[in-house]
Order: C-alpha cells, then structure tokens, then sequence
C-alpha cells in the first residue's frame, strides 16, 4: 500500500464512483459538437479567415503556405488549413450530389471540426483515467472496507474531467468555428495524455508527446508550443519520472522539432517573405502586457474556465502536500506553464485562453472526491438554477422576436436585426420543446432519486449547458446568421464590380479587415492587387465618416457602389472611381 494512502485527502465509497453510462457521455457529446457547426454560413473573423485559407488551399493548390487570396495568412500555421482543404478534396464531391458547390466546400470544411472535438475528450478521458488509478491517488481505506477499486475510481474521475470540458462556459462557441481553436484544443489533449502515459510505457508516451508539440507549433506557433516545453523542462526535474523516462524527451524534442523543420525548411525555400512573417508575428506576439490590459484578461479568464477554475483551485489546496505527484504535478505544471504563456502574450485572447481548459478540467475532477457532500449538493443546484434561468432567457428572446412581447425586448433584439423577418420552423420548434422537456426530466431526475455518484451535479452542469446551446442553434441560428453573415454584401459587391470594373482594370482596398477579406474571397471568390495605380478601391469605412465627408479620397473620388450587412449600423463598404 502507498504511503500516500495514509493521508490522503481523497475519501469516498464505492457507491460514490457508480459507472456513468457510455452511451450518455457519448449522445452528450455528440449533441454539443453537431448542434451550431453546419447549415450555417461562416462568420467573422478566425471562422472566416480558417475557411478562407482552406479554400485557397483546394483551389489553388496552396497548400504549403496559407493565403487568403493573393494575401500572405502569415499567422498561427498550417495543419488547421491542411486538415480542412484534405478534407474539402474527400468530402466537398459526396456532399455536393445535395446542394451547391460552395456549400458543400463549407460544410466538408468543418468536418475536422467534430474530429479535433473527440480527440480532446479521448484525450481527457484516457489521460486522466491513467493519473487516476495511480496508488497516489486513491482514496483513504475506509476501516472497514468498501472504498472504490481503482479501476473505478479512474473511470469516475475521467468522466468527471469529461464532464468538466463540457461544462466549461468559454469554449462553446469557438469550438464550432473552423479555425485553429478546436485543433489547438485537441492538440493540448493529446500532449497530456502523451505526458501521463509516459509514467508506463516511455517511448509510446514519448512519441505521443513529440507529435502534439508539432501539431502546436504547426498550428498556433511558438505560442502554442511554449506551455507543452514548459511542461516537458518540469518534468526533467521531477521525481515522478525515472532517469530512463527522461531520455525518452529526447525523442520528443526530435520528433517535434524535426516535423516543424519538415515544413519550415520547404516554406522558407518557397516563400521567404512569407516565412519572415511568420516569425514576426511570433516574435511580435510576446511581450509584457500592460497592468490594465494583464487585469482584463484576468478577468476574461475567470469567465472563459468557468466553472472549472475554482475547482482547480481547491484541488491544488487540498492536494498540496501532493503537489509532485504524477495527478498533480502533470496537470498543474500544465496550468503554469499555460498560464505564464498567457501573461507573456501581448494580447492574450481565446486561442491562449484555451490552453488552460484541459488542465483544469483535469484539476477540477481530481478536487471532487476531497469535497464535501453540501459543497458538491450546492454546485447542483447552482447548475439548475443558472442553467434553467439561461433558457427561459432563449424562449423569452425567441417569444419577444416573434410575438412581439414582452416590448422592450423586442425593441432591443430587432435594433440588432435590422430589416430581419423572422419565420417559425415548426420542426425547429417542436426539437426545441423536445430539448425543454429533457432538461426537466434530468432535474426531476436529480431531485427525486438524489443519486450517490460523484458526477451527478456535473452530468447537469454539461448536459445543461448542452442542453442551453441546442435551444440557441434551433431558435436563434437564422436570427445569428443573417446579423453575423457577409454573404449578401459579398453578393452585391461581386454585381457591382461585373458592372462598373471594365477590362483591364484592377481593384484595391483599403481599410478591408481580415475577417471582411476572408469573407470575400470565400463567398465569391474576390481578391484585391496591391498596385497603387489601380483607379478603383473598395473602401471599408463606418457610416458616421461617410455622414461628416472625412473619407479619403474625398476630392477626386466618385462612389460607385456603397453597402453593407443590413442589420450592421456602423460598417460601411464603398466602391470609388478616383478621378486623377
């Protein structure tokens, strides 16, 4: 028996790791990732800009250095627009016997999507599975028997720590985008799992690891490289891993290494300039924050982690006389490491803020069993109590759009939808009401049979959370898409250049941003030259400059075209003939 055992925190008894059911983790799972990712169109920015760089790739077989264009994407790496261009090549042909071609190219993108969200939760799962059934781990004998089997009490945790993913609040949106998000999440999984395997089978665990750290420098940069060397230079120094496991780094090193220089060696040979970006914007993205700008993200972490953070929190005090051990240290060196990589960056936002979700879910799940029973009781009803207040907030929005009361809402949301007509799906509708009625079954469930597994109020916190998004993806995706959505202006604007673009004429811009460009070039394939003779330049300004004539070009220039999204009250787009 462990030493460990003696002292642990960790009490409960068998009862408390009852097996969640597969199937449930499974259909949770499904729902959350399937609800708001398709029959939609993309929007801006990294939703945009990932699909934008996709295409091109397909298109114009560019896929060694990402484009958007003839516009050099030289930010975060390459493996999210090679993912989505292989899989726009597979599946664009199969989808496209049902509907247009470019909607199919969209929606063949955002397939990897749903494979990066199952590799981050295998990777929970498994990783935490391994920490957990470690002797250091394991709960406190009971005098007379009955404490869990470690077997089980892994399996408990991981799911717990499964659980905790899909509870966390921040990622649920930029999760269903086709950008580098989902990826560098998956890819953070991978590099965990790599690190605790490594405590059995070295050299597997190793090779694991060495691939993750060169999916993350091929994916998000140095940015996303820096927490997993964090972790790997702690490790080195730890007892938790014999001599001969710390060999087996090297490994790592060359196999992460080496695959970056795989593409960065070809890269710099093709396209300098390029590569020169590349860097810079690496180089450039590190750097002190001001205290103002450190406090904001601060605080914008609190909200991004919930409600894993404070879970995180308890579990490195109540298990800080074990702060080397494996269940500890992998994770919270992790955490460190992420969050250090946070403060070092410039303008830290959510692709660094995701470095943090694994682990603390992980963190999270180890905190329950050294809980109290009215601490875990308080954190049910909390999970009903919000989560039941957030859809009643949907169906009154959704009620206010459509029926017009109550008035102020109403007011508020048809500001935002400027022009919008909204139409009821009565399938929509009744998946929707269908959705309502579970949640109610699962908190009635909850209330009346009051069950002794430590994941009862987690299952509620995910599945409600689950449960909020498929209520928005029903009611409100038509409303989101037709307020965040650029097809139409992009349609209007590719109608003004075939009218007012003669041959042999070119088109600049001025002002386009990133998301605006990809949205351009992905609905209608529009690209801009950089020649600064060109007498035509679409401009991207706001209404107020247009109102108080402070645009430029403003003596020699004719508008010849002007538009934007209907229900955008600022952003304005505007074709000009410069005169001389």
């Amino acid at each position: 028996m462990s030493s460990y055992q003696q002292t642990t925190p960790a009490r409960l008894t068998e009862p408390a790791t009852r097996k969640l059911p597969r199937i449930a983790l499974l259909i949770v799972g499904a729902l959350y990732i399937f609800a708001g990712l398709f029959f939609r169109d993309p929007w801006k920015t990294n939703d945009l800009t990932g699909i934008a760089t996709m295409m091109d790739a397909y298109r114009e077989s560019a896929w060694l250095l990402p484009q958007i264009g003839n516009f050099a994407f030289a930010q975060e790496g390459p493996l999210t627009t090679w993912m989505g261009a292989l899989s726009i090549g597979l599946f664009s042909p199969l989808f496209g016997v049902f509907t247009d071609p470019l909607t199919a190219q969209i929606t063949a993108a955002r397939l990897p999507t749903i494979l990066y969200f199952f590799l981050l939760l295998w990777g929970v799962w498994h990783g935490t599975y391994l920490l957990a059934r470690r002797p250091e781990c394991q709960p406190l004998p009971l005098p007379f028997g009955g404490e869990p089997h470690p077997r089980d009490y892994g399996r408990m945790l991981a799911d717990v720590a499964f659980l905790f993913i899909l509870a966390t609040i921040g990622i649920i949106i930029p999760i269903h985008e086709t950008s580098s998000f989902p990826l560098l999440l998956a890819l953070f999984s991978i590099a965990f799992y790599g690190l605790a395997r490594m405590l059995d089978h070295p050299v597997q665990g190793s090779i694991i690891l060495g691939l993750a750290l060169a999916g993350s420098l091929l994916t998000h940069g140095f940015i996303g490289a820096t927490p997993i060397l964090f972790m790997v230079a702690c490790a080195l120094v730890s007892r938790a891993f014999t001599s001969h496991d710390k060999l087996t780094f090297l490994i790592t090193l060359f196999l992460g290494v080496g695959c970056f220089l795989a593409w960065f060696i070809p890269a710099q040979a093709t396209n300098p300039y390029w590569t020169s970006s590349w860097l810079h914007w690496n180089y450039s993205s590190f750097g002190f924050s001001n205290p103002q700008l450190f406090l904001k993200s601060l605080r914008d972490l609190l909200w991004f982690t919930w409600p894993t953070w404070p879970f995180a929190l308890i579990a490195l005090w109540n298990w800080r006389k074990w702060l080397r051990a494996p269940h500890i240290f992998i994770p919270g060196t992790m955490a460190l490491g992420s969050f250090l990589t946070i403060a070092l960056v410039k303008d830290a936002f959510e692709p660094e803020y995701a470095m943090l979700t694994v682990p603390f879910a992980v963190l999270a799940a180890m905190s329950i069993p050294t809980l109290r029973r009215n601490i875990i009781n308080t954190q049910d009803w909390f999970s009903i109590m919000i989560l039941s207040l957030s859809m009643i907030t949907v169906w009154l929005g959704w009620i206010a759009l459509h029926f017009g009361w109550p008035q102020q809402i109403n007011h508020n949301i048809t500001r935002l939808l400027t022009g919008y007509e909204p139409r009821i799906s009565p399938l929509a509708l009744l998946a929707a009401i269908v959705v309502s009625i579970l949640w109610y079954s699962m908190v009635s469930w909850r209330l009346r049979i009051n069950p002794q597994a430590l994941w009862r109020g987690l299952i509620l916190s995910a599945a409600g959370l689950t449960c909020t998004w498929i209520l928005l993806a029903l009611l409100w995706l038509p409303s989101i898409n037709y307020n965040r959505s650029y097809k139409q202006v992009s349609q209007e604007l590719e109608q003004a250049l075939e009218t007012h673009v003669k041959p042999g004429e070119c088109v600049r811009e001025q002002g386009l941003g990133m998301g605006q460009r990809a949205a351009l070039r992905v609905f209608e394939n529009i690209t801009f030259t950089y020649d600064t003779t060109c007498k035509l330049v679409l401009l991207q300004t706001t209404r107020q400059h247009l109102k108080e004539r402070t645009l430029p070009y403003a003596d020699n220039a004719r508008i010849l075209w002007q538009g934007s999204r209907k229900s955008e009250r600022h952003e304005i787009f505007l074709l000009l003939h410069l005169d001389k």
